[in-house]
Formats: structure tokens, C-alpha cells, sequence
């Protein structure tokens, strides 16, 4: 039976969020035999998922909801805004939740840094994943914050198993 808990991530660009996402995935899939779905949000609205001149481009240029199937994946292309409750649908069965980005959401928010941290994310955390280049010192963190090892995938992922909601 599916767990259904979800944990978002947030931080700025470069500071390791996919990196540590794809290392949390892994661990949940391959030693927790848990079922893993992912969310990334692509605020600058980039990213690409087919190639022009292909057909499932085309379908997907005329403004049409399209799925492409085949016998290893199923791919959903929308031109529609999703709330988190949509994509959940989507996925159907799951374990853990893993969003990238997003950080209105109301779930619980490991945040990432190097160097430095940006304080303004302050209010939206319940976690801070560091490694050894921030200085903890120069910053007010709040009493309720977790601080976690950005390395140590083990130390996040027992976080995540304790404090992630159950959607």
C-alpha cells in the first residue's frame, strides 16, 4: 500500500537541489524498495521535453492535451496550468513525493545552500541541507529549522521519513 507522503526542496540555482533529489530518488528506490515521484517546477518555463518535427511535437504544438505511449513509459504533454492535487492524480501510486521548486506549497521544505544562505527562504523551511562552506555562525537560523548534512543522503532521507505530509 502506497505511503503517500510528499517533502518539496528549494534553494538557488546551482546550490544542488537535482543533485540531491536524484541521490534521495535513488537511495528510496533501490535499498527502501519505496515507489518514488518527482515534481520539478521550471519557473522560467525552459525546459523541453520532445524534439521539433517529431510527431508527438506536433500534436503537442496544436495546443491539444496529448500522451504518448509506449511499452516502457507513458508521457503526458498538457497546455494546462496543474495544481499539485492534479499531478498527484497523475502519478497515481507513490511512496514519496519528491517536488523541486514550488516553495508557496504547503509542505514540509528542505532548503539547500552553499556559501552562503539567503535568509529570505527563512520562512519557508523546515530543514537546512549545508555542507561544509556555510558558516552557520553568520546567520540567525530559526529555532525550528533542522539542520541536515548536504551530503549525507541518509541523514535527509531519515528527515524526510519523519516530517514529510502525507498527501
Amino acid at each position: 500500500m502506497s505511503k503517500r507522503l510528499a517533502v518539496a526542496f528549494t534553494g538557488p540555482s546551482n546550490s544542488g537541489k537535482t543533485t540531491l533529489i536524484l541521490k534521495v530518488a535513488r537511495k528510496l528506490i533501490h535499498e527502501h524498495k519505496l515507489e518514488v515521484a518527482i515534481i520539478k517546477h521550471d519557473p522560467k518555463d525552459k525546459a523541453r521535453f520532445d524534439v521539433e518535427g517529431k510527431d508527438s511535437y506536433k500534436f503537442s504544438d496544436t495546443g491539444a492535451e496529448v500522451i504518448v505511449t509506449s511499452p516502457n513509459r507513458t508521457t503526458y504533454f498538457s497546455q494546462r496550468r496543474s495544481e499539485l492535487e492534479d499531478m498527484i492524480r497523475l502519478f497515481g501510486d507513490f511512496d514519496i513525493l519528491l517536488v523541486e521548486g514550488l516553495k508557496n506549497l504547503p509542505l514540509p521544505r528542505i532548503s539547500i545552500f552553499r556559501n552562503e544562505i539567503d535568509e529570505d527562504y527563512f520562512p519557508y523551511m523546515n530543514a537546512l541541507a549545508i555542507d561544509k562552506s556555510v558558516d552557520l555562525s553568520r546567520y540567525a537560523v530559526p529555532n525550528d529549522v533542522d539542520i541536515l548534512d548536504l551530503n549525507t543522503t541518509d541523514e535527509v532521507i531519515e528527515w524526510i521519513l519523519k516530517n514529510a505530509k502525507k498527501v
